[in-house]
């Protein structure tokens, strides 16, 4: 039987699919970037970004956000830091939706991307 993969492992999989993404560590963590700019960052339970579980955040805008956290409230949070930006924490333990969050990175990754990239993606 294969080993499980770590949520981490899942995580930097569906980021570095997206065109020009690209790993940089900061602030202890895995960041995810589309040139220099960061469109999801790795929160490990083992520190104050994940609130005790593992998760990632992503970002998002302030109406996405509150959307989010109405629905499920037990799948999302409000990073701190950033949350106040809109960005958007989801929770990576038990059984994360990976379609779900497929989304939501691909929209981080939007609202990050320079414009000329957008089309790589749809095109996809």
């Amino acid at each position: 039987m294969p080993a499980r993969r770590s949520p981490l492992d899942r995580l930097r999989e569906r980021c570095l699919a997206l065109p020009e993404a690209h790993e940089v560590p900061a602030w202890g963590e895995p960041t995810f970037r589309v040139r220099k700019k960061i469109f999801a960052m790795y929160a490990s339970a083992s520190t104050h970004h994940g609130q005790g579980r593992p998760g990632v955040w992503c970002k998002s805008t302030l109406f996405t956000q509150d959307q989010m956290l109405r629905a499920e409230p037990e799948r999302y949070f409000r990073p701190p830091y950033v949350g106040p930006k809109g960005w958007i924490g989801v929770f990576l333990d038990g059984r994360p939706d990976w379609a779900a969050l497929d989304a939501v990175l691909r929209d981080a990754w939007r609202l990050t991307a320079p414009k000329r990239l957008l089309s790589t993606l749809d095109a996809d």
